[in-house]
């Protein structure tokens, strides 16, 4: 997010210009590995002959807030770095969608089971600006409420976890999370937030009876 407060960068005087891109070719354009190779031309004149691009469609997080000051937190197995760790709800939109805010409330409800309340953006991220082309839009969704059993995609093994606001720095400072474009938001949300220093209560998995 900008210092103005929405998702448009802010120019300053004399800031660098855009690159000129002399030739682009698509090295592949799989689901979830599509890349292109250009050839540019800095404002120097300069010359990259070989500048790779991974394209991916807008990814969506949700800091997920319970009317008891809970978080609602997901654990899962990452195969890239081989394990598991604490996690906002997340995932990517669907082909040509452009509601964020309800790719995101998909995401809460089908991963998580929770969903309603106030909802609100809260940062807008890229994961790597110098080679990926998408962002992630994460959204503060406040006074959320269980309203039916998660339903992850085949694909997913989810652990919904429901953690005091106050026990998160603690998380945090432990290594708990590992995930940058999650821990960002979290953090921002929890700058601003009163009951993020109160004392600490403890971790409480979903149970059986909120399904």
């Amino acid at each position: 997010m900008s210092e103005q407060g929405d998702d448009k960068p802010r120019d300053y005087p004399g800031d660098p210009a855009a690159w000129t891109v002399l030739k682009s070719d698509y090295v592949s354009r799989k689901e979830w590995f599509t890349v292109r190779l250009e050839h540019v031309r800095l404002p120097n004149g300069a010359e990259i002959p070989e500048y790779w691009i991974t394209e991916y469609r807008p990814w969506v997080n949700v800091v997920a807030v319970t009317e008891a000051d809970e978080l609602v937190l997901l654990r899962q197995y990452r195969h890239g770095i081989g394990a598991v760790h604490f996690e906002i709800p997340a995932g990517t939109t669907d082909p040509g969608e452009t509601d964020l805010e309800s790719a995101a409330r998909r995401e809460l409800l089908e991963e998580t089971g929770f969903g309603g309340g106030r909802w609100s953006p809260l940062m807008t991220l890229s994961a790597n600006p110098a080679l990926q082309n998408n962002l992630t839009h994460t959204f503060l969704a406040e006074g959320v409420t269980l309203l039916q059993p998660p339903h992850p995609e085949s694909s997913e093994d989810l652990r919904v976890h429901l953690i005091p606001i106050a026990r998160v720095d603690a998380l945090i400072d432990s290594g708990a999370f590992v995930q940058a474009l999650h821990l960002a938001p979290l953090l921002h949300y929890l700058r601003r937030h009163p009951s993020a220093k109160a004392a600490p209560a403890p971790v409480r998995q979903r149970s059986a009876t909120e399904e």
